[in-house]
């Protein structure tokens, strides 16, 4: 059965008009820790409250075409009981899934991972398509230390991992999200992350290339070219901008149905600044949109957590950020 009409139209609505995608699919341990932090008791039904909670926020879908969900969500009913896939079909918002199982270490290279999750992978996608997803994420993790890594084994494994996912995604139908995140942790410059993230644009197209996967049918969710957390001389917003801008159309074919980008520990006002500045130096090739996870939940867990339970309280400040997100990806 071909899929391809369906995955092209999903893939276009996923970055069509500066929407973006929300990432609420945090595991439940690391959900867990950011409940802890601000005092939440985190239980099955208090997760389900809070992904309720942000799904139910009033005219969401004018600034968001989408949400990616950890599997505990997918499977869960809102209070109402309703399937959570379901419910966002009703607001008109695409469910997605996060299919990956985790970044473990890379054999002989303790330092650094390999993403697993392709045991079983076509079984678990045709289910979760009959469930109601349209797309699906997988990421992969590169890590800058120094000179040495990453190595050309981690870059290498991951990007032929994120491939197979990919091209298995479009087998059963799904568009896939390809997320290869070259983390901000560390003292590198604003140079070092440019060459880093070139290279590993390079090597994942390389393998979808391979892999035979149509990218009319895929979104990018990379990395933004940006100093390391710890660097003493760090980039300002529109060198980040112009660096990520330059990096993308340097690797990226123009025929990718849309970049999504991550916030990758960027606050939440930074991350919205840099999508603003380099949608600014368009046109681009391909919608240059957003697919935040805590730059968009953070102020509004913090305001969930101060008032336990107030809804409007903790709406208010996720249409706040995704409204604003919105208009940071269709500034022209």
């Amino acid at each position: 059965m071909s899929y391809k009409s369906d995955m092209e139209a999903v893939a276009a609505k996923m970055v069509a008009g500066g929407k973006g995608i929300l990432a609420a699919d945090e595991s439940s341990p690391t959900l867990t820790k950011r409940f802890e932090a601000l005092g939440l008791q985190s239980t099955f039904e208090t997760r389900r409250d809070w992904r309720e909670m942000l799904f139910s926020t009033p005219d969401l879908s004018n600034w968001i075409s989408g949400t990616i969900l950890f599997d505990e969500t997918f499977r869960q009913q809102t209070s109402q009981g309703v399937s959570i896939p379901d419910y966002l079909k009703s607001l008109d918002i695409l469910t997605g899934i996060k299919v990956d199982t985790g970044a473990k270490p890379l054999p002989s290279r303790p330092n650094e991972t390999i993403t697993e999750g392709l045991d079983g992978l076509s079984q678990r996608l045709a289910e979760y398509r009959s469930l109601g997803a349209t797309f699906a994420k997988w990421r992969a993790v590169i890590k800058i230390e120094g000179e040495d890594l990453p190595s050309r084994t981690a870059v290498l494994t991951n990007a032929h991992a994120l491939a197979r996912y990919a091209k298995l995604c479009q087998s059963e139908g799904i568009v896939p999200i390809v997320e290869p995140e070259v983390l901000m942790d560390g003292l590198h410059s604003l140079e070092r992350s440019f060459e880093v993230t070139s290279a590993v644009l390079h090597e994942v197209f390389c393998e979808l290339w391979d892999q035979e996967v149509a990218y009319n049918q895929m979104v990018l969710k990379p990395s933004m070219v940006i100093s390391g957390k710890g660097a003493a001389d760090r980039a300002t917003p529109q060198e980040v901008a112009s660096a990520s801008v330059e990096c993308y159309k340097n690797h990226v074919p123009a025929s990718v149905a849309g970049i999504a980008l991550l916030s990758g520990g960027q606050s939440d006002v930074e991350a919205t600044e840099h999508l603003r500045l380099m949608n600014e130096l368009g046109p681009l090739p391909w919608p240059l949109t957003f697919s935040y996870g805590r730059a968009l939940q953070d102020p509004a867990m913090a305001a969930w957590a101060k008032e336990t339970g107030n809804l409007e309280l903790a709406q208010s400040q996720l249409a706040g950020r995704a409204s604003a997100n919105f208009a940071a990806a269709n500034t022209r």
